[in-house]
């Protein structure tokens, strides 16, 4: 917990992949040829090969380092703060962790992007596999450090915090402290960090592994799960219906699998969070988030408490668009009528990003320009590949790769300005260091969603009829309804799940229960869902790779819709106020970063504010048809 090494991820971040990104348009089979040449990913700026020398040659420092920190740090770590020269000491032998982290995490981030690329290639596998053990060894020598940091006195450490050297790790230190009232004795660190290879690890990997192999035939194809789920979102009913079909028949027939998963990885959660001390589900995602639970639980009760103003409405309204009384769960997201049906290219999908981008901040297109240009995006879709989309950040000597899965619909589009937003974050926030610069969940999501919003008011602004503005806000409010509703939806069964496995087991049967229960509160009664979709839960990987996690998007779209709306009314300095901020990381809370823009998300209204924005678009969709039938 203390010391996270985990494969590919600096400490406290994650790969953040957009709800959109598992929800998106899927394009047609033989539609690829009008998408252009769309790049695959140069990751020889972390390493030319598995068995470049490099690689091993880091590997190998990194040993040697960290048996020399152990050497010289362990148990001695008070003995530095006696005498006048503690700061300058304890400074240097954070430095000394932080190049650590550095390397390892640049090791680590090279066999996870491999591995993600292609997660079916054995040679894939066995690498990803062992640098996860070769890590989790060497990382062990290091778990001491923060967890003696913390116990030394309060008072010394502040004393300590006076010298600039030291100063400089100021907003790490007091993350540090926040962890002290959880974390366990020395060796139980070290059992629990050695055994998440064979742990949580390896059930995540299964996971992964199980979801690539996934097999669908859709009429007379043989699709994986990523273009399968994209079929959902097919002009066509009838091709709608038989992927849903084929993806129920697929998940039932894993069921106990997943099942299985599930009740390991929230037994094991349960174990880690008692012995820890952490007294409700989701506070150990909390404090890595950095964010008050009672600040959750506003945000989780206002988006719940507008389900009737949002979701509900607006599927009445599809439904009514698309000539049904109900809407099947297979028509959720089926394109309108109404949607033009092109397919964009990569290069115009490029260029109306980075304009969206430029419009806003030269120097955010400069930065997001050079994904493009120097080889630091995956976008074609391919057997094997990881579903959905990420940024992934790895380290702040290199620099963040996105992944896609890139198949020419407006929402793909719109992924793209997501993950981009997450990228220019990551590079902003790279200067903080490895310590620093990751950024909590929470904070993470605003720059990707800011991102989007920017493309979205471009594309609005452009709209050449009302048929099209119509098109693209109804997108805009299904995206949305995914970001805030859907993941609010998804983090209360998640709370249910997990409190429920502390009494024992669940079955199938019971997890498909609370899953039906909470879509049917979040979607409304617009939305027929008929018993088979019972088991599409065991499709969402982040109850699998980062519990609670879900409730990050709606805190970030709710914000960035605060934001957006305090730019829209701001003097010119707004865009270097927000650069600012993405360029703090992780050294400010979510109360400091907000100040300047006159925001504070423990205030009661603030949910509702961000809130408003969706409702307000449906405000205009509604309006937009009471015009049609007045001039009928």
């Amino acid at each position: 917990m203390l010391c996270s090494f985990f494969p590919g991820l600096p400490s406290r971040t994650v790969a953040t992949f957009s709800p959109k990104a598992l929800e998106k348009a899927g394009a047609k089979p033989g539609e690829g040829a009008a998408l252009g040449d769309l790049p695959e990913w140069n990751l020889g700026d972390l390493y030319d090969a598995p068995e470049a020398p490099a690689l091993k040659a880091d590997l190998e420092k990194a040993r040697h380092d960290a048996e020399a920190m152990h050497e010289r740090y362990a148990g001695k770590l008070e003995q530095l703060l006696d005498g006048g020269a503690g700061g300058e000491a304890l400074a240097e032998a954070v430095r000394t962790f932080e190049a650590l982290n550095d390397v390892l995490g640049r090791v680590a981030s090279y066999a996870s992007l491999l591995y993600a690329a292609d997660t079916t290639d054995p040679r894939h596998q066995k690498f990803y596999g062992d640098i996860q053990e070769t890590i989790t060894a060497i990382s062990s020598k290091l778990l001491f450090f923060p967890l003696e940091l913390n116990r030394l006195d309060d008072a010394a450490i502040e004393t300590a915090l006076a010298t600039p050297a030291f100063g400089h790790y100021r907003p790490w230190m007091e993350d540090l402290r926040k962890e002290k009232p959880y974390q366990l004795e020395d060796k139980l660190e070290q059992l629990f960090h050695e055994k998440a290879v064979s742990g949580r690890g390896a059930w995540d990997r299964l996971f992964n592994e199980t979801m690539a192999n996934l097999r669908f035939e859709v009429e007379g194809e043989e699709l994986s799960l990523e273009p399968t789920l994209n079929l959902l979102l097919d002009p066509t009913e009838k091709r709608r219906k038989h992927a849903a079909k084929r993806s129920r028949k697929s998940s039932k027939d894993n069921i106990r699998l997943f099942t299985l998963i599930t009740n390991t990885l929230a037994k094991d959660k349960e174990i880690s969070d008692r012995w820890r001390g952490f007294e409700d589900v989701a506070d150990s995602r909390h404090l890595s988030n950095r964010v008050e639970r009672d600040v959750v639980d506003a945000l989780v009760a206002a988006v719940r408490e507008s389900y009737p103003r949002l979701s509900h409405r607006y599927y009445a309204m599809k439904a009514k668009w698309l000539g049904m009384d109900r809407l099947k769960y297979w028509d959720r997201n089926a394109p309108l009528p109404e949607v033009p049906k092109q397919v964009i290219g990569w290069d115009d999908a490029r260029d109306t990003v980075l304009t969206a981008y430029g419009s806003f901040s030269p120097r955010m297109a400069e930065i997001a320009g050079r994904f493009f240009s120097d080889g630091w995006i995956d976008a074609p879709v391919r057997e094997g590949k990881q579903q959905g989309a990420f940024s992934h950040p790895t380290v702040p000597s290199a620099h963040p790769y996105v992944l896609l899965n890139y198949q020419g619909k407006p929402r793909d589009v719109m992924t793209l300005a997501h993950e981009l937003g997450h990228g220019v974050h990551q590079v902003l926030a790279g200067k903080q260091g490895a310590l620093m610069a990751p950024t909590p969940l929470t904070l993470a999501e605003t720059a990707s969603v800011f991102g989007e919003m920017l493309t979205f008011r471009k594309l609005l602004d452009q709209a050449p009829s009302p048929r099209e503005r119509k098109a693209l806000l109804a997108a805009k409010v299904e995206d949305m309804l995914n970001t805030v509703v859907r993941q609010i939806a998804f983090y209360s069964f998640e709370r249910h799940v997990h409190t429920e496995r502390r009494e024992g087991e669940l079955t199938s049967d019971r997890l498909g229960e609370i899953w039906m229960d909470v879509q049917r509160e979040s979607l409304g009664p617009a939305i027929e869902l008929k018993p088979e979709y019972e088991t599409f839960w065991s499709y969402i990987p982040h109850f699998i790779h980062a519990p609670f996690y879900v409730y990050a998007y709606a805190f970030g779209d709710c914000l960035v819709n605060s934001l957006y709306a305090v730019y829209e009314k701001a003097d010119a300095g707004f865009a270097e106020r927000y650069l600012a901020m993405l360029s703090a990381g992780g050294t400010k809370h979510h109360r400091e970063l907000l100040k300047p823009f006159g925001l504070d998300a423990s205030e009661p209204h603030f949910w509702s504010m961000g809130l408003k924005v969706i409702e307000g678009f449906i405000d205009e969709l509604e309006e937009m048809d009471r015009t049609v039938i007045a001039e009928a």
